[in-house]
Protein backbone atom coordinates (compact mmCIF):
# COMPACT_ATOMS: atom_id res chain seq x y z
CA UNK A 1 0.00 0.00 0.00
CA UNK A 2 1.78 3.47 -1.17
CA UNK A 3 -1.05 5.48 -1.29
CA UNK A 4 -1.22 8.02 1.79
CA UNK A 5 -4.27 7.79 4.27
CA UNK A 6 -4.41 11.24 5.00
CA UNK A 7 -8.23 12.14 4.71
CA UNK A 8 -9.24 8.65 4.82
CA UNK A 9 -12.17 7.66 7.26
CA UNK A 10 -11.18 5.72 9.65
CA UNK A 11 -13.68 2.53 9.37
CA UNK A 12 -11.99 2.68 5.73
CA UNK A 13 -8.18 2.41 7.19
CA UNK A 14 -9.55 -0.70 9.56
CA UNK A 15 -11.17 -2.22 6.96
CA UNK A 16 -8.01 -2.32 4.98
CA UNK A 17 -5.56 -3.32 8.33
CA UNK A 18 -8.48 -6.40 8.83
CA UNK A 19 -7.85 -7.61 4.73
CA UNK A 20 -4.43 -6.70 5.48
CA UNK A 21 -4.25 -9.29 7.92
CA UNK A 22 -6.19 -11.74 6.72
CA UNK A 23 -8.97 -11.75 9.39
CA UNK A 24 -12.70 -12.20 9.38
CA UNK A 25 -15.09 -9.46 10.64
CA UNK A 26 -16.26 -12.09 12.65
CA UNK A 27 -12.85 -13.27 13.93
CA UNK A 28 -11.76 -9.58 14.92
CA UNK A 29 -15.33 -9.41 16.13
CA UNK A 30 -14.94 -12.34 18.43
CA UNK A 31 -11.44 -11.28 19.81
CA UNK A 32 -12.64 -7.24 20.07
CA UNK A 33 -15.54 -8.90 22.10
CA UNK A 34 -18.08 -6.32 20.00
CA UNK A 35 -21.13 -7.47 17.70
CA UNK A 36 -20.34 -8.16 13.82
CA UNK A 37 -22.70 -5.63 13.42
CA UNK A 38 -20.66 -2.96 15.18
CA UNK A 39 -17.96 -3.45 13.43
CA UNK A 40 -19.14 -3.69 9.84
CA UNK A 41 -21.00 -0.05 10.67
CA UNK A 42 -17.44 1.08 11.73
CA UNK A 43 -15.73 -0.20 8.83
CA UNK A 44 -18.97 1.47 6.30
CA UNK A 45 -19.00 4.56 8.48
CA UNK A 46 -22.93 3.92 9.81
CA UNK A 47 -21.46 3.86 13.10
CA UNK A 48 -18.57 6.65 14.46
CA UNK A 49 -16.09 4.43 17.22
CA UNK A 50 -14.65 5.40 20.42
CA UNK A 51 -11.51 6.66 20.88
CA UNK A 52 -11.40 3.48 23.03
CA UNK A 53 -12.79 1.38 20.56
CA UNK A 54 -10.24 2.30 17.92
CA UNK A 55 -7.35 1.73 20.24
CA UNK A 56 -8.72 -1.62 20.82
CA UNK A 57 -9.28 -2.63 17.39
CA UNK A 58 -6.14 -1.38 16.45
CA UNK A 59 -4.42 -3.61 19.70
CA UNK A 60 -6.33 -7.07 17.84
CA UNK A 61 -5.11 -6.11 14.65
CA UNK A 62 -1.46 -5.57 16.18
CA UNK A 63 -1.37 -2.07 13.95
CA UNK A 64 1.88 -0.40 14.52
CA UNK A 65 2.01 2.59 16.89
CA UNK A 66 2.66 4.93 14.40
CA UNK A 67 -0.41 3.69 12.79
CA UNK A 68 -3.11 3.96 15.37
CA UNK A 69 -2.22 7.05 16.04
CA UNK A 70 -3.24 7.72 12.35
CA UNK A 71 -6.36 5.79 13.23
CA UNK A 72 -6.85 7.86 15.97
CA UNK A 73 -6.91 10.85 14.28
CA UNK A 74 -8.74 9.80 10.93
CA UNK A 75 -11.76 8.88 13.98
CA UNK A 76 -11.11 13.01 15.20
CA UNK A 77 -9.39 11.79 18.27
CA UNK A 78 -5.79 13.17 19.41
CA UNK A 79 -2.54 10.82 19.11
CA UNK A 80 -2.11 8.59 21.95
CA UNK A 81 1.21 7.10 21.56
CA UNK A 82 4.19 9.87 21.75
CA UNK A 83 6.88 9.96 19.61
CA UNK A 84 10.21 11.36 21.34
CA UNK A 85 13.52 11.84 20.10
CA UNK A 86 16.43 9.88 21.07
CA UNK A 87 18.39 12.32 22.43
CA UNK A 88 15.07 13.75 24.84
CA UNK A 89 15.78 13.51 28.51
CA UNK A 90 12.66 11.30 28.55
CA UNK A 91 14.54 8.30 26.75
CA UNK A 92 17.85 8.38 28.91
CA UNK A 93 17.24 5.38 30.17
CA UNK A 94 16.25 3.53 26.42
CA UNK A 95 19.87 5.14 25.29
CA UNK A 96 21.80 4.10 28.33
CA UNK A 97 20.45 0.47 27.90
CA UNK A 98 21.19 0.45 24.15
CA UNK A 99 24.84 1.70 24.57
CA UNK A 100 25.09 -1.06 27.39
CA UNK A 101 23.69 -3.54 24.89
CA UNK A 102 26.23 -2.64 22.30
CA UNK A 103 29.36 -2.28 24.70
CA UNK A 104 28.62 -5.49 26.13
CA UNK A 105 28.40 -7.11 22.85
CA UNK A 106 31.89 -6.57 22.05
CA UNK A 107 34.39 -7.66 20.18
CA UNK A 108 31.07 -8.33 18.29
CA UNK A 109 29.71 -6.33 16.00
CA UNK A 110 26.33 -5.06 17.12
CA UNK A 111 24.10 -1.73 15.32
CA UNK A 112 21.09 -0.09 16.05
CA UNK A 113 18.00 1.08 13.42
CA UNK A 114 15.07 2.45 12.99
CA UNK A 115 12.43 1.25 11.35
CA UNK A 116 13.71 2.63 8.44
CA UNK A 117 16.89 1.09 8.66
CA UNK A 118 18.36 4.10 9.18
CA UNK A 119 22.15 3.25 11.49
CA UNK A 120 21.25 5.16 14.52
CA UNK A 121 24.09 3.90 16.75
CA UNK A 122 26.69 1.10 16.93
CA UNK A 123 29.60 0.02 18.80
CA UNK A 124 32.47 -0.02 17.66
CA UNK A 125 33.43 -3.77 16.19
CA UNK A 126 30.87 -2.38 13.54
CA UNK A 127 33.64 -1.10 11.94
CA UNK A 128 34.67 -4.23 10.85
CA UNK A 129 31.80 -3.88 8.56
CA UNK A 130 31.59 -0.08 7.37
CA UNK A 131 35.35 0.37 6.46
CA UNK A 132 34.33 -2.31 3.34
CA UNK A 133 31.98 -0.03 2.36
CA UNK A 134 32.17 3.46 0.26
CA UNK A 135 31.99 7.04 2.31
CA UNK A 136 29.27 8.17 0.37
CA UNK A 137 26.87 5.44 1.82
CA UNK A 138 28.07 6.17 5.40
CA UNK A 139 26.71 10.11 4.76
CA UNK A 140 23.89 10.37 7.38
CA UNK A 141 20.95 8.76 7.91
CA UNK A 142 23.30 5.83 6.49
CA UNK A 143 20.78 3.11 5.58
CA UNK A 144 21.61 -0.44 6.65
CA UNK A 145 20.47 -2.26 3.91
CA UNK A 146 22.38 0.15 1.37
CA UNK A 147 25.25 -0.61 3.10
CA UNK A 148 25.04 -4.21 2.91
CA UNK A 149 23.24 -4.75 -0.54
CA UNK A 150 24.38 -1.83 -2.85
CA UNK A 151 27.20 -2.45 -5.33
CA UNK A 152 29.87 -0.14 -3.60
CA UNK A 153 28.87 -0.96 0.10
CA UNK A 154 29.37 -4.33 1.66
CA UNK A 155 27.92 -6.62 -1.65
CA UNK A 156 31.20 -7.36 -3.05
CA UNK A 157 32.69 -8.80 0.57
CA UNK A 158 29.73 -11.05 1.14
CA UNK A 159 30.52 -14.56 -0.01
CA UNK A 160 26.94 -15.15 -0.01
CA UNK A 161 25.26 -12.65 -1.34
CA UNK A 162 22.53 -13.94 -3.57
CA UNK A 163 21.67 -15.94 0.41
CA UNK A 164 21.77 -13.10 2.54
CA UNK A 165 20.24 -10.67 -0.05
CA UNK A 166 17.32 -13.20 -0.09
CA UNK A 167 16.90 -12.94 3.68
CA UNK A 168 17.28 -9.50 4.00
CA UNK A 169 14.74 -8.81 1.63
CA UNK A 170 12.30 -11.35 2.72
CA UNK A 171 12.51 -9.33 6.49
CA UNK A 172 12.22 -5.72 4.61
CA UNK A 173 9.05 -7.29 2.47
CA UNK A 174 7.83 -8.60 5.63
CA UNK A 175 7.99 -5.10 7.59
CA UNK A 176 6.12 -3.83 4.47
CA UNK A 177 3.39 -6.28 5.04
CA UNK A 178 2.88 -5.34 8.63
CA UNK A 179 3.61 -1.84 8.70
CA UNK A 180 1.98 -0.82 4.69
CA UNK A 181 4.43 2.10 5.19
CA UNK A 182 5.15 3.94 2.15
CA UNK A 183 8.79 4.34 2.62
CA UNK A 184 9.86 0.67 3.12
CA UNK A 185 7.99 0.15 -0.01
CA UNK A 186 9.91 2.59 -1.96
CA UNK A 187 13.29 1.26 -0.38
CA UNK A 188 12.50 -2.44 -1.05
CA UNK A 189 11.93 -1.05 -5.15
CA UNK A 190 15.52 0.33 -4.95
CA UNK A 191 17.16 -2.64 -3.31
CA UNK A 192 15.76 -5.33 -5.73
CA UNK A 193 17.35 -3.20 -8.81
CA UNK A 194 20.95 -3.44 -7.12
CA UNK A 195 23.19 -6.09 -9.32
CA UNK A 196 23.64 -9.67 -7.51
CA UNK A 197 25.40 -12.25 -9.44
CA UNK A 198 25.02 -15.07 -7.16
CA UNK A 199 21.56 -17.14 -7.83
CA UNK A 200 19.05 -15.30 -5.05
CA UNK A 201 17.30 -18.33 -3.58
CA UNK A 202 13.02 -17.47 -3.18
CA UNK A 203 12.79 -20.42 -0.39
CA UNK A 204 15.34 -19.82 2.64
CA UNK A 205 16.71 -23.57 2.39
CA UNK A 206 19.26 -24.67 4.88
CA UNK A 207 22.57 -26.30 3.59
CA UNK A 208 24.30 -28.99 4.82
CA UNK A 209 24.67 -28.32 8.70
CA UNK A 210 23.01 -24.81 8.35
CA UNK A 211 21.11 -24.27 11.67
CA UNK A 212 20.50 -20.00 10.59
CA UNK A 213 21.31 -18.11 7.36
CA UNK A 214 24.97 -17.56 7.78
CA UNK A 215 26.62 -13.98 6.68
CA UNK A 216 29.99 -15.07 5.28
CA UNK A 217 32.15 -12.14 4.69
CA UNK A 218 35.42 -11.63 3.22
CA UNK A 219 37.98 -9.06 5.29
CA UNK A 220 41.23 -8.43 4.74
CA UNK A 221 41.55 -11.65 3.13
CA UNK A 222 39.89 -13.62 5.73
CA UNK A 223 36.51 -15.34 5.67
CA UNK A 224 34.38 -14.68 8.76
CA UNK A 225 30.88 -16.18 9.12
CA UNK A 226 28.91 -14.83 11.78
CA UNK A 227 24.82 -15.11 12.39
CA UNK A 228 22.41 -12.03 14.30
CA UNK A 229 19.93 -11.83 16.40
CA UNK A 230 17.16 -9.16 16.70
CA UNK A 231 16.19 -7.35 19.88
CA UNK A 232 13.70 -5.25 20.35
CA UNK A 233 11.58 -3.50 23.58
CA UNK A 234 9.44 -5.37 24.71
CA UNK A 235 6.43 -2.96 26.04
CA UNK A 236 6.75 0.44 24.32
CA UNK A 237 4.23 2.83 24.64
CA UNK A 238 6.19 5.57 22.19
CA UNK A 239 6.77 5.71 19.01
CA UNK A 240 10.77 5.76 18.86
CA UNK A 241 10.71 2.88 21.22
CA UNK A 242 9.06 0.58 19.39
CA UNK A 243 10.41 1.47 16.52
CA UNK A 244 14.35 0.52 17.65
CA UNK A 245 15.44 -2.54 16.50
CA UNK A 246 19.30 -3.80 17.94
CA UNK A 247 20.91 -6.90 15.66
CA UNK A 248 23.97 -8.33 17.08
CA UNK A 249 26.52 -10.63 15.16
CA UNK A 250 27.95 -13.28 16.51
CA UNK A 251 30.96 -15.62 15.45
CA UNK A 252 29.78 -18.96 13.81
CA UNK A 253 33.47 -20.25 14.42
CA UNK A 254 36.04 -20.47 16.17
CA UNK A 255 37.76 -18.48 13.53
CA UNK A 256 35.70 -15.86 12.96
CA UNK A 257 35.98 -15.30 17.15
CA UNK A 258 39.67 -15.13 17.39
CA UNK A 259 39.78 -12.99 14.21
CA UNK A 260 37.03 -10.74 16.13
CA UNK A 261 38.95 -10.14 19.34
CA UNK A 262 42.27 -9.64 17.07
CA UNK A 263 40.68 -7.44 15.08
CA UNK A 264 39.52 -5.35 18.10
CA UNK A 265 42.54 -5.70 20.19
CA UNK A 266 44.50 -3.00 17.43
CA UNK A 267 42.46 -0.35 18.72
CA UNK A 268 39.99 0.27 16.33
CA UNK A 269 37.44 2.72 16.93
Amino acid sequence: MTASRAGRPVGELLREWRDRRRISQLDLAISAEISTRHLSFVETGRSKPSRDMVLRLGEHLEVPLRERNQLLLAAGYAPAYPESGLGTPELAAVRQAVRQLMTSHEPYPAAVVDRGWNLVDANASVSIMTDLVSPTLMTPPANVLRLTLHPEGMAPHVLNLGEWRAHLLGRLRRQVTQTADPGLTELLEELVTYPCADPVPEVEVPGPGDIFVPLRLRHEGVDLTFFSTVSTFGTPLDITVAELVIESFFPADTATAEYLRAYAGRGVE
